[in-house]
This record gives structure tokens, C-alpha cells and sequence, in this order.
């Protein structure tokens, strides 16, 4: 993600999905499935763990949703509204503090707006300060979402969606951008397919609030936490599979105790718990998210250079998803309500961050050439996205040669 300098804004999910200080976006340049532990250091990543608790016990950590380059996004049970939500944790330096306290006065101000939540623009619940061994980390709780466009894109195996799918996304981005141009006079600047996301996951087997199964809870946690659980996702379980849930659940618990202590021993206090929760996390990646799903999230390289990189892409992820039956089945039955996430690069049309802005398939020509910009920028990526829907391809995607970068490429 490109966006604001360091020292003034910085972005999720989902998801999440930046770069380096922001200074040049190419999210095709992520291709990690996780963050590395370069950055969990003083300053850098908070160290999460399944099983966790933020706020004093009332965030419980479940899963790992993505990771951007300036925050981490987990899944976590809210145990006081008994409900996922989307917990998106930043990185402690100071500048990136600032810009996290920046983006919640964007997020707090669209929440405001929009109090019957129909305006197609996620919902920031709650945030906080948590203190850890790398410093004081700012932390936002989002509503849980579902997949984004770029897994649905996925999905279809890059061959595109009917045109009439692709209407009824489009629809919905263009509820939520009006009512961020015109009502607010914010724009997104980083808008692409990661950060617009499903309401629900296409598969209804991954998404944790149709699976059945009780939330990890912390085991400091009373027991009533465990049974309200119990009683919210198996209502009509008899007593035995009741008995069998909580000894599963306290089982979870105490293995996510083990395996921390195991870590500590190790002396791995940059935790490559990251990288082992990757495999269990929500497909939903980045964010991010909600917010970094960006971070999202979901950073493949989408710009294969050959056929044979993307047949061998393509068949992995046909794996991941199931038959080529399966997706078609699942995408005929996907909701396609969505919602515009990830605005850790906004800005307002009045007060600009920084000219660098937009990922580079979908940056716009006026960007491009250094002149100003204001919400057309969304426009132009927006029908970017459009084109991605319908073919499956990225409309613009300009490689770099001996005597020249991608940037010129694009110019030219």
C-alpha cells in the first residue's frame, strides 16, 4: 500500500498491505504469507498469540486474519457482546501511533454518519491502548467481515464473474463511495480488491459464526464465559456433547499455554507463533480485514510473469478450495453484499497527507504524473476493479525492464 509518509498516516488489513514508510505501492510485491519476524522488535509488531486476551480479558484472540506492514489483524471473540470482531494491532513507534489515532478520527467520523449501518463502509466498535514487550501498541476492534473481492476473483479461477454478479458489487462500492465523497469528503485512496469485503465468507465452512463450535476463550476467563459460548452455538446439544465442547475448549486453552511457555523457553520472544498461526488463519486475509487485510491479506502475486507460474498458482489455490464444482456452487450461492475497508491511507479532500497514494494497478493518471488529486482517484480505480470483476485480469500491470521501472512504463 502506498499512502501517507511515516511520520503522519499509516494503514490494515485487511487487510490489511503496505509498504516501506508507504513510499511505493505495489502490492504485488507481497508475496509472504506472513510478516517475518524482522519487525518484532522494540518499536515494531506486538507479539500475539492464539488465545490471548486484550482489554483487560475482553478481546480473546482465535485466529490470525492477515498482516499489513504497519499492524497485524487477528480473529477474536468480543466475550462482552458475544460476538467475532476483527482486532487490528499497530505497531508501537510513535509515528505509527500518530497515524493509527489519524485513522480513527476518519473511522470514528464514517461511523457517525452512518448509524443504520447502510452505507457499505466498515464499522470501527472499538479502540484501545495495550502495552507489550516491543511498547504500547494502539489496537481497533472492527465487525467481522467475510472474504474479499480478491479471493472471490480466486474462486472463479481468474476467468471473471457474470456481469450481473459483478453489477451487485458494484452497487454496493458505489454506496459507500458516494457517501464518503459527497457526504464526508473523504478519500480512500488505496481502493482495491482487497479492501472491499464480502459480508460473509464464500465458504460457509470457514466462517467461525456458522461453524458450530464455541470460541477459544482465555482460560483466566470464568466459566460462565465458556457456557454463554456453549449456549449461544449449541443450544441444542445434549448434556454429554456439552461436557465433550468444555473439555475440548479447556483443552485449546491449556495447549496455547503449553505451547507459549515452549516459545519463552526457546527464548523466541519474536514470536514465530506469526508464522504457525498462518495456517490456521481465516481465509479471509487481509483485514483487515479488515482494516490491513491489507494486510490481507491475501498477498499473492496476481502478476504472474509466466503462464506456468499461474497454472501452478491456480492449481494450488483449486486445492485450497475445493473442485472446480465446489467454487462454482459456492459462487452461486455467495451474498455479494460488501463493504469498503482498510483506511489507513485516507485523507479528506481539504487535508492531504501525501501525493504518493494508491497501489500501482490501480493508481490513476493524475497521481501518476505528480498533479493534484481528489475522489476521481477513487473513481479510476474503482473501474479498475470493474474490469478485474468481469475478466479476471488486471486492467493495468506494467512490468520493469533493464532501463526502466514500472512507474515510467506506466507513464508512458
Amino acid at each position: 500500500m502506498d499512502g501517507k509518509q511515516p511520520q503522519q498516516q499509516v494503514g490494515v488489513v485487511v487487510v490489511v498491505e503496505e509498504e516501506e514508510d508507504r513510499s511505493s505501492s505495489d502490492s504485488g510485491d507481497y508475496t509472504s504469507e506472513d510478516e517475518g519476524t524482522e519487525d518484532y522488535r522494540r518499536g515494531g509488531y506486538h507479539a500475539v498469540r492464539i488465545g490471548d486476551a486484550f482489554k483487560n480479558g475482553r478481546y480473546v484472540v482465535q485466529s490470525k486474519l492477515g498482516w499489513g506492514h504497519f499492524s497485524t489483524v487477528w480473529l477474536a471473540w468480543d466475550t462482552t457482546n458475544s460476538r467475532y470482531v476483527a482486532l487490528k494491532v499497530q505497531k508501537s513507534a510513535q509515528h505509527y501511533t500518530e497515524a493509527a489515532m489519524d485513522e480513527i478520527t476518519i473511522l470514528q467520523q464514517i461511523a457517525r454518519g452512518d448509524p443504520d449501518d447502510k452505507k457499505c463502509v466498515v464499522k470501527l466498535l472499538d479502540h484501545f491502548k495495550h502495552s507489550g514487550p516491543n511498547g504500547q501498541h494502539v489496537c481497533m476492534i472492527f465487525e467481522y467481515l467475510g472474504d474479499n473481492l480478491l479471493t472471490l476473483i480466486k474462486y472463479t479461477d481468474y476467468r471473471g464473474l457474470p456481469i450481473h454478479k459483478v453489477k451487485e458489487i458494484c452497487f454496493h462500492v458505489l454506496v459507500g463511495l458516494d457517501y464518503l465523497h459527497r457526504q464526508l469528503s473523504i478519500i480512500h485512496t488505496d481502493l482495491k480488491p482487497e479492501n472491499i469485503l464480502l459480508l460473509s465468507m464464500i465458504d460457509p465452512s470457514k466462517d467461525p459464526r456458522k461453524s458450530g463450535l464455541p470460541p477459544l476463550v482465555s482460560s483466566s476467563r470464568d466459566k460462565s464465559v465458556v457456557e454463554s459460548g456453549i449456549a449461544r452455538f449449541n443450544g441444542d446439544l445434549t448434556r454429554n456433547q456439552k461436557k465433550k465442547i468444555r473439555r475440548k475448549v479447556k483443552q485449546a486453552a491449556q495447549g496455547c499455554v503449553e505451547k507459549e511457555a515452549c516459545l519463552e523457553a526457546d527464548g523466541d520472544n519474536e514470536p514465530s507463533a506469526a508464522k504457525d498461526q498462518s495456517s490456521s488463519a481465516n481465509p479471509k486475509a487481509n483485514v483487515a480485514s479488515v482494516e490491513d487485510r491489507a494486510t490481507s491479506s491475501d498477498k499473492t502475486n496476481r502478476s504472474s510473469d509466466t503462464d506456468g507460474n499461474k497454472e501452478a498458482e491456480l492449481a494450488n489455490q483449486g486445492g485450497k478450495r475445493g473442485s472446480r464444482l465446489t467454487r462454482k456452487k459456492l459462487l452461486a450461492s455467495v451474498d455479494l453484499n460488501c463493504k469498503l475497508v482498510d483506511f489507513g491511507n485516507a485523507c479528506w479532500t481539504h487535508k492531504q497527507f501525501t501525493n504518493d497514494i494508491q497501489t500501482r494497478q490501480y493508481r490513476c493518471p493524475e497521481v501518476i504524473l505528480g498533479s493534484k488529486y481528489s475522489t476521481s482517484a477513487d473513481l479510476w480505480s474503482f473501474a479498475c476493479i470493474c474490469f478485474e470483476l468481469a475478466t479476471g485480469d488486471v486492467l493495468f500491470d506494467p512490468h520493469s525492464g533493464e532501463n526502466f521501472d514500472r512507474d515510467e512504463v506506466r507513464e508512458l
